[in-house]
């Protein structure tokens, strides 16, 4: 005979199990909660029973705009974030290597003990495979500070977003945009300084053997889409870092979601076991992606200050 109240009962059963897995999903892996997780905040993530959250002090009545607008809308606000924090904190670590290794190197000395071979090994492949290259061996020299700064800075903040709570600096493309003007006023500011404004300007459009009355036409036309291009060389240049770094740290988020999305139901102990070691290999990938995305932000700067030294 069927036991109407047992069918009932499971049916119960499988809609709460249903139920909750669909809540879970739709939290943990919304895309407001994982962003939440990639972006900037003005505190740090830590676990449950460290608190949930280590709020940075603010100097400035927690970020009180400083130009208020009608309506109490404010046009600029000052926040210390966990990006700023790590960003002075990766500038005082890079500070405090290179001084140790100056220190060393101005002694004349031999390179002894893996630290110090390792940094020269950076340091000479950062001059002798990106800068000389791209920037030719007589001027290289004058931006090879400018590019060693710019790789290892990445680097570092690339490195500290791998530790866990902590965030990774390089995927806010407010920071990534600064590094590209940056990049950009030394482009340009070279450029003028070597050829003059005028100078650098006109080369911006290649010399051709053109009739006078095609090129009145064409020559204008092609500088005005050089310098179009010059301005989007460098939009990219922040883009490409912002989203690879982004992407990667968005899909490691999304694995560790998957814990939390099935964490009231038996189904964790099947899925939390794959994907903390799809989060593993997420994370090694990442590691090779922090020194790639170094070398190749590095690599394009230097190039595009070479093909400012030079007329078209």
């Amino acid at each position: 005979m069927v036991d109407v109240k047992e069918i009932s009962d499971k049916s119960l059963d499988a809609a709460s199990f249903g139920e909750r897995i669909e809540r879970g999903m739709a939290y943990h892996l919304s895309p407001s909660h994982l962003f939440d997780h990639v972006q900037d905040a003005t505190y740090f993530e830590v676990p449950a029973f460290l608190g949930g959250k280590w709020h940075i002090p603010q100097l400035f009545d927690n970020g009180t705009g400083l130009i208020q607008l009608p309506g109490g809308l404010s046009l600029f606000r000052f926040q210390i974030t966990k990006f700023m924090v790590l960003e002075v904190l990766a500038a005082v670590l890079v500070l405090l290597v290179f001084v140790w290794l100056a220190r060393r190197v101005a002694h004349g000395n031999r390179p002894q003990g893996k630290l110090w071979n390792l940094l020269e090994s950076f340091v000479v492949f950062v001059r002798d495979e990106i800068a000389k290259p791209a920037i030719g061996s007589h001027d290289a020299h004058r931006f090879l500070p400018f590019l060693l700064t710019l790789f290892f800075f990445i680097l570092a903040l690339n490195l500290i977003g791998m530790v866990p709570m902590l965030g990774s600096v390089t995927s806010a493309i407010s920071v990534t945009a600064a590094f590209a003007v940056l990049t950009f006023l030394v482009v340009v500011g070279s450029g003028m300084k070597k050829m003059g404004v005028v100078g650098f300007l006109k080369a911006q459009a290649p010399h051709m053997d053109l009739p006078p009355a095609l090129k009145i036409i064409i020559v204008p036309g092609i500088w005005l889409i050089e310098m179009f291009g010059l301005l989007i060389k460098h939009f990219v240049l922040a883009v490409r870092l912002f989203a690879n770094m982004f992407a990667g740290h968005l899909v490691l988020a999304a694995f560790v979601a998957l814990i939390g999305a099935v964490s009231t139901t038996y189904l964790v102990w099947g899925v939390a076991p794959v994907a903390v070691l799809a989060g593993i290999a997420i994370s090694v990938l990442e590691l090779f992606v922090a020194f790639l995305q170094a070398y190749v932000f590095t690599f394009l700067a230097a190039l595009f200050i070479g093909s400012a030294q030079h007329a078209h």
